[in-house]
């Protein structure tokens, strides 16, 4: 029987010390710069989105998923064997009273779980560290060229990958965006960096494509000998912002999934998103033009909780976002005529009142959501930001509908009337 080695058995440094069984520094910090992201299924985070996000098909509670990310780490940092990962995995499962996982019901399915667990974490890890190495300014003057490298010892060989090995291209060749290796479950290829009098004027093989239709029916283009969710540099992405990530994510969520996400990341997110919605704002003020949105937070879990609990109502996703055109539209003008108008430095607040509102209620005769956060005015005004969650199409986000001061006397005398009830 052929051995199968694991990416950090056969990791050598691309800068020539070989290390082996030892995990080295670049893949650790590739890893440990993750954040914990809760996920009901296994391609709700797919591609490079791994690079910044830490995920376990079906482990949303943040607790669960901080454990898990533990055992992982010490895996990966301490060279942990697979049979010491499944003991640790076992623990946390009885824990935290985790049932009906995938592979939960039998010794068999509970072996296949971690398996893919530890191998992928190492195997995209290993890559990303690799990513780094490679890419070193350096070791590219010296060796600007690539070689994919198949590992002859894996029992069941990928025919196009074994076709791939030995081939040489570039480093900036567009191949490795989409076959920068691992290329799939269970894959062991590799690549190493060459000089360029290795290179033998190859071009990058065009071996077609082949169609995958996820579990929503929809269709997906990938190149053949890359399983789907695998085309994707490893580490290639770790700068990308998490908000970006979450941003595209919540909207495809179940709310109540999707609120657990964006409360996890809450201390992540928060400085991100106030500002990228600073600079998405300056663009908006400066170049008008229709039609543009931004998300600008995240409903928590509680007020999803308290939407079912006493309203029946189930928001289709978490995200909250506004639209350009209610700053300088004309529900902002007629506010303007009125008085109470939110500014322009009381916009750039708006993940604030999002993310820390001094009270979020519900009006009673709309059905609509209001965030409430005290303003810098004088009279103490109050911010009131509203969205329907009733009003929802598919795929439509939660969209804030209006935006304008109220003193606090006029919203605790609605309380009082009934017309607002207290969520939180």
């Amino acid at each position: 029987m052929p051995l199968v080695l694991s990416p950090t058995q056969v990791a050598f440094n691309a800068r020539g010390d070989g290390k082996f069984n030892k995990p080295f520094q670049e893949q650790v910090d590739f890893f440990q710069q993750k954040q914990n992201v809760p996920t009901e299924r296994y391609d709700d985070i797919l591609k490079s989105a791994h690079d910044r996000a830490f995920v376990v098909a079906g482990a949303m509670k943040a607790d669960l998923l901080a454990d898990l990310r533990n055992a992982v780490d010490q895996a990966i940092g301490d060279g942990k064997s697979i049979q010491w990962f499944r003991q640790n995995f076992a623990a946390i499962v009885q824990k935290h009273g985790w049932e009906g996982w995938t592979g939960s019901e039998t010794k068999a399915g509970r072996d296949w779980r971690t398996r893919v667990i530890y191998q992928t974490n190492l195997s995209t890890s290993y890559a990303a560290g690799r990513w780094a190495q490679l890419n070193d300014p350096d070791l590219l003057k010296r060796r600007p060229y690539w070689k994919y490298v198949h590992n002859d010892a894996v029992r069941h060989p990928r025919p196009l990958h074994v076709s791939w090995s030995g081939m040489v291209l570039k480093h900036d060749d567009p191949f490795w965006q989409t076959h920068f290796p691992q290329n799939g479950w269970g894959c062991h290829c590799r690549v190493t960096a060459v000089p360029a009098s290795e290179y033998e004027g190859n071009q990058a093989p065009n071996d077609g494509t082949y169609i995958y239709k996820d579990r929503a029916g929809q269709e997906h283009v990938l190149p053949k000998g890359i399983d789907y969710g695998w085309d994707y540099a490893p580490g290639a992405n770790k700068t990308t912002p998490l908000k970006d990530i979450i941003d595209q994510k919540l909207v495809r969520l179940p709310s109540s999934i999707g609120a657990d996400m964006w409360q996890s990341l809450k201390p992540t997110v928060t400085k991100e998103t106030t500002l990228q919605w600073h600079n998405i704002l300056d663009e908006w003020l400066a170049t008008p033009q229709a039609g543009r949105t931004a998300v600008v937070g995240g409903i928590t879990p509680e007020v999803s909780q308290w939407l079912e609990v006493n309203k029946e109502i189930q928001p289709l996703t978490a995200e909250i976002a506004i639209r350009e055109g209610l700053i300088r539209g004309s529900k902002q003008a007629r506010h303007t005529v009125s008085g109470d108008a939110l500014n322009e430095m009381e916009w750039r607040r708006l993940p604030s009142v999002i993310g820390e509102p001094e009270q979020i209620l519900f009006d009673t005769r709309t059905g609509k959501l209001l965030y409430i956060l005290a303003s810098d005015d004088a009279r103490n005004i109050k911010l009131s930001v509203e969205f329907d969650p009733k009003k929802l199409k598919k795929d439509q986000l939660n969209m804030i509908v209006s935006g304008f001061k109220q003193s606090q006397l006029t919203i605790d005398e609605m309380i009082r009337g009934g017309l607002y009830e207290i969520v939180q």
